[in-house]
């Protein structure tokens, strides 16, 4: 009889097995580890709740971003076309991003369920849950985080649309379920045994294509908040009762998003933490804007979406937040703003695994 093959993994504190695809070879588990210690070390400063200290002397900078994942409950999650090694990589860094999510969640000034949020905080959460019963999932939405084609896909799988590139403008509220239109018992059974997913979106790159799309495209925005922001933070301005609100600068933003209750902002720039509440909802996926595509194919084969339902492709006239264009406009804000700015969104940065940007003058020079 054929001697069984060596299991290749590490234990839990709970004595389960993680199991990992024995590597190719030594040397190529070697070239690809190189990610380990900058993942480790993000881990122990978030660990350590070090970041608030970190964000002037630049320290998390030069970390690299590894792939949000699941909160505390392990996925079976394999990128797709990929060798051993880089799978042996993806499940140590999903590993410790679920330590780091369960050793900041553990702390006891958290929230541990959706009924220890206050009223304000759980009625937001759940008007952002999308509910399918059909193939038992939940999914907390994030303005710019690709929701809009999210949202198609709920559409098709519960036939309101035909299929996902169907052109219609998008009706952000009709023929969707929300959580929050469910009585508590029912809302308990559904957070108790539905998948649950959410994606995430490195938090600087969200707030600018929220004041392009915003401020550049949107009229309504611009009457109801642009007009206001240059009231209030352009001088000369205060009594001007004609302004059209559609030339407002990144930084007039920043300087509003500060005097700002995060609890209370508009959703497109409201905190992810606040709006999808990780710590009271144990997630069992948390995807990537930046690994959209393998992370949004993941999800669809999860849940059972059919064969024909696919994630849509970006439109043809959707305008990318480069490096270079975040890069930018990040150093054309005051640095004071910008260190003022950093610790209201610094939930969003710690528990996805984004490192602080980089907006010092010597950085801001190139």
């Amino acid at each position: 009889m054929p001697a069984r093959k060596k299991e290749c993994g590490i234990k839990r504190a709970s004595g389960s097995l993680i199991h990992f695809r024995p590597p190719v070879s030594a040397t190529t588990v070697r070239r690809h580890s190189a990610v380990v210690p900058s993942v480790l070390t993000f881990a122990v400063i978030v660990a350590s709740g070090g970041l608030l200290l970190m964000i002037e002397k630049g320290m998390l900078n030069s970390v690299q971003t590894p792939p949000p994942r699941a909160n505390g409950k392990k996925v079976e999650y394999r990128p797709r076309n990929s060798d051993a090694a880089v799978d042996v990589e993806s499940q140590i860094v999903q590993e410790i991003r679920n330590r780091t999510i369960r050793s900041m969640c553990g702390q006891k000034n958290m929230p541990h369920s959706v009924w220890s949020l206050s009223p304000l905080q759980r009625k937001s959460l759940l008007q952002h849950i999308l509910v399918n019963d059909e193939h038992r999932f939940l999914y907390c939405y994030i303005p710019k985080v690709a929701c809009s084609n999210w949202k198609r896909v709920l559409k098709v799988l519960s036939g309101a649309l035909a299929n996902v590139d169907v052109k219609v403008k998008m009706d952000h509220r009709a023929d969707l379920v929300f959580l929050s239109d469910f009585p508590p018992e029912e809302i308990r059974h559904r957070l108790r045994h539905y998948f649950k997913f959410m994606f995430v979106r490195e938090p600087m790159a969200r707030l600018l294509s929220a004041y392009r799309n915003k401020f550049g495209e949107i009229e309504a925005y611009q009457r109801k908040y642009g007009a206001e922001i240059i009231r209030r933070y352009r001088k000369g301005y205060a009594k001007d009762k004609k302004i059209a609100g559609n030339d407002v600068t990144f930084t007039e933003f920043v300087r509003y998003l500060l005097d700002e209750d995060p609890e209370r902002m508009n959703e497109h720039w409201m905190p992810i933490y606040n709006l999808c509440q990780p710590c009271a909802i144990g997630y069992d996926f948390i995807g990537s804007y930046e690994r959209l595509e393998s992370d949004a194919a993941y999800v669809l084969e999860r849940v059972g979406a059919p064969q024909h339902v696919r994630f849509p492709e970006r439109q043809t006239w959707y305008k990318p937040v480069t490096k270079e264009t975040l890069h930018y406009y990040l150093c054309t804000v005051p640095q004071k703003f910008l260190k003022e700015l950093l610790p209201k969104y610094i939930l969003d940065f710690s528990l996805f695994g984004y490192p602080l940007p980089n907006t010092t003058t010597e950085y801001c020079r190139h």
